[in-house]
């Protein structure tokens, strides 16, 4: 009976197929060009048309294969889902009705067995002819009711039994933490707030919490919804998205192991390398080793060792990092990189200056040194910044940019021991003698308390301009902190005005409006006026 009905379908079919016009070896004349429709019965889905067979377009032949089972459904006699092969296809029977044809070219992906989609879509017709009979049963409809209530209860439950366990755990922690806060520190130092601890613990308990919530509703939902057979699709949809979930979750870390086991290996080595770097340098920092390397080049050359070493050990571990394929790891990549080339021009260039300080040793710490016109104690060279304490207590942080760009005047370089070099300038009209000015400053830095007599003060003229000479006065100081430099030049300044009004010249840069009626020039025999001596020790040179 059954290959009769089997005949009769090919018979139906014959006048459409045109054995005349072609091979004959094929029923289905296809159009993968044409929009996909997915046959789907009481809320499940059978299968998913691809291909025109017949003329027929995959929306005509969802419409016919709706229309075929529906009508069959609505009978009482027992309906038998099976596939029967015709040609290169398969035609799925509800009964002894045609249902549908699944062709080569409605399987997805092309290529793949046609008998397993027509049995998948067997069993998926099946398992619509179940569901609808279920419908029907009232029986089966309140066992269905009764399940989702007692499931309801238990998901109550459980509900209240995680809202009571969270409130009670949030009580006593406190007490835990109290009892066993020792934990917390290092030594006799607290490591952590307990304040802090305690609302970073109940965040997490409260996240645990909504998790838990979660879950259960969502379970609860999933079973709910697969007690009734118009809704079973939505409730294992669920369950399939929640195992997939669990499933690419886990399989994700399974997969990163490798690659995080990479990144750790990578890391370690680079670890090791810069902790060897480190040692060697130190070595090679000692006196007679290399001529760059010393004490004050020891550690930026040693964090640019690591940072070079770190920054490689990075490049290497990053492809091994997990999701360093994925377009929101690369856009974060690209978004990092553009932040730094656009705010890192200024650090960069004040970092490349701090080296070029560090490295050519313009500067040192403890040196007194002039900077455009700013004048004190270095106390800080940084990366990107300088620090100096001035005479007055003021604390400047110049940048090292601005160092390298101007004139720096050290006054620690070339003294003798410690100590730094001051100097002072005075001028004085051409009617007093040279020699005798030259005596009157040496006379007050003698005077003056913390300036060495060896190595000798030194007078210098160093510019004749048109109304006076400028005579500049150097010496070296014992101190080398900038609040004694600065009052020894208060001492010094005194000391130069009580000198000068002894001999009775007074300091002043003369102007002139008109020439005056005496020319100004000094006799022979003022020349060594007091307290300067002639060569010969005689007072006056005749």
């Amino acid at each position: 009976m059954r290959h009769g009905m089997l005949l009769c379908c090919v018979l139906a079919f014959w006048p459409l197929v045109g054995f005349g016009e072609s091979s004959g070896s094929e029923i289905a004349i296809t159009d993968r060009e044409a929009a996909p429709v997915e046959l789907r019965i009481e809320n499940r889905s059978v299968m998913t048309f691809r291909a025109t067979l017949l003329g027929e377009t995959p929306e005509l032949r969802a419409r016919r294969a709706t229309a075929a089972i529906e009508d069959a459904l609505q009978g009482r006699g027992e309906l038998k889902v099976s596939i029967d092969p015709i040609q290169t296809s398969y035609i799925v029977l509800l009964g002894y009705s045609r249902a549908f044809i699944v062709t080569p070219q409605d399987v997805d992906p092309p290529g793949a067995s046609v008998r397993v989609a027509a049995e998948q879509a067997a069993d998926n017709l099946r398992r619509v002819v179940a569901e609808s009979g279920e419908a029907r049963n009232i029986r089966f409809l309140l066992m269905a009711l009764g399940y989702s209530a007692l499931a309801t209860m238990i998901y109550l439950l459980l509900l209240r039994g995680v809202s009571v366990g969270r409130r009670r755990l949030s009580g006593r922690l406190p007490g835990l933490m109290s009892r066993h806060k020792q934990w917390l520190k290092l030594g006799h130092t607290p490591l952590f707030d307990v304040q802090y601890l305690y609302y970073l613990f109940g965040r997490l308990l409260w996240l645990i919490y909504w998790v838990v919530v979660f879950l259960l509703s969502y379970q609860w939902l999933s079973f709910v919804l697969s007690q009734f057979p118009f809704t079973r699709p939505w409730g294992e949809s669920l369950n399939v998205h929640l195992l997939d979930l669990v499933r690419y979750l886990l399989d994700g870390m399974l997969g990163a192991m490798p690659g995080l086991a990479v990144a750790l290996c990578i890391v370690l080595i680079a670890r090791a390398f810069s902790s060897f770097a480190r040692r060697l340098l130190q070595r090679l920092a000692r006196p007679g080793t290399l001529g760059w390397l010393t004490g004050e080049t020891l550690q930026p050359t040693t964090r640019l060792t690591s940072l070079a070493i770190w920054l490689f050990a990075l490049v290497m571990a990053y492809p091994y990092l997990p999701g360093s394929g994925t377009e929101a790891f690369k856009g974060v990549s690209v978004l990092i990189g553009l932040m730094i080339s656009l705010g890192a021009s200024s650090v960069i260039g004040q970092a490349a200056a701090g080296l070029i300080l560090t490295y050519s040793r313009t500067l040192r710490a403890g040196e007194f040194v002039r900077i455009g016109e700013h004048e004190g104690t270095v106390t800080e060279v940084g990366m990107f910044n300088t620090t100096i304490r001035t005479g007055l207590g003021e604390v400047l942080t110049l940048p090292n940019s601005m160092i390298t760009g101007s004139v720096t005047k050290n006054y620690s370089r070339i003294v003798h021991g410690q100590g730094y070099v001051v100097d002072t300038v005075v001028t004085i009209g051409y009617d007093t003698p040279w020699r005798q000015v030259e005596a009157m400053l040496i006379e007050a830095a003698r005077r003056t308390e913390g300036i060495l007599e060896k190595p000798a003060p030194h007078v210098f003229q160093t510019a004749l301009s048109d109304f006076y000479p400028e005579y500049r006065l150097v010496a070296q100081a014992i101190p080398s902190e900038p609040r004694p430099r600065a009052e020894l030049l208060s001492v010094l300044h005194a000391n130069i005005q009580d000198v000068f009004n002894e001999y009775g010249v007074q300091i002043m840069s003369p102007h002139y409006l008109a020439d005056p009626h005496q020319p100004k020039w000094v006799p022979r025999e003022q020349w060594y006026s007091a307290p300067a001596r002639p060569p010969g020790g005689d007072d006056v040179v005749k």
